[in-house]
């Protein structure tokens, strides 16, 4: 058996997340799918990340095991006649049998959008996250200066959780703005259900006033979920890269 890694850019909008679920469309589903038109096997494709309902991707990584005799740089040309235009394999290669792209990952990288205009965007309605006041990004940047460094990030965890250890090493963190969109980008060992979306809708909540910057220190401290902002809604996420 050969082992396959790929890498997946995907837009979200239409699917229930990534992971495979009955009576839903995912994108896992979906690129099985292909891949067994295209080998005539069942392939069973493991992801590195199980984005939500709504996220998109960059650089989703996965792996399956086929005994197809296509060559691995070629995988990815055979296959995305087969998947569906909000769905591209944009690269392939064979790799070492033990590689897992989910436990073999060292970190990862997203970013989060933010439309900041009074007025709605009607192309980007499901690709960055209408916020129409003003919002303060000199004082966004302060806030997340705080979030960098190996923490208990239990304030930035999803309520009902049943994550045991909530500590993670965020790596980087980034506002810019460019026009009307601010771009969030965060990158790290790895991420709690819904850190980003959380640490995006506390941020949007400092540029909007509701929350001084300098609280985020002691609203990580306080490991209280009640002390940090909004969760931020899945379609302006996306993951941009997995680190090996």
């Amino acid at each position: 058996m050969r082992n396959i890694k790929v890498t997946i850019e995907y837009d979200g909008t239409g699917y229930h997340g990534w992971q495979s679920q009955e009576n839903a469309i995912s994108v896992q589903r979906v690129v099985e799918d292909a891949f067994k038109k295209l080998t005539g096997e069942n392939i069973k494709i493991i992801g590195a990340s199980r984005t939500d309902t709504g996220v998109h991707a960059y650089g989703q990584v996965a792996n399956f095991f086929t005994e197809s005799k296509i060559p691995g740089e070629k995988f990815f040309l055979a296959v995305n006649s087969l998947l569906p235009p909000d769905i591209s394999i944009v690269h392939s290669e064979e790799v070492q049998e033990d590689f897992h792209s989910r436990f073999c990952a060292k970190g990862k990288k997203y970013k989060y959008l933010i439309y900041n205009d009074r007025a709605p965007s009607a192309l980007l309605r499901s690709r960055a996250f209408h916020v129409p006041v003003p919002l303060k990004l000199e004082d966004m940047k302060k806030a997340a200066g705080f979030i960098p460094g190996k923490k208990d990030f239990s304030a930035f965890k999803a309520s009902g959780s049943s994550v045991k250890d909530s500590v993670r090493t965020v790596t980087g963190i980034e506002l810019q703005k460019k026009d009307n969109i601010i771009e969030l980008t965060v990158s790290g060992d790895g991420f709690l259900y819904n850190m980003v979306r959380i640490i995006a809708g506390t941020l949007i909540d400092v540029g909007m006033g509701r929350i001084a910057p300098d609280e985020l220190s002691s609203i990580l401290e306080s490991m209280d979920r009640t002390r940090a902002g909004r969760t931020a809604p899945a379609h302006g996420l996306y993951l941009v890269e997995v680190y090996y």
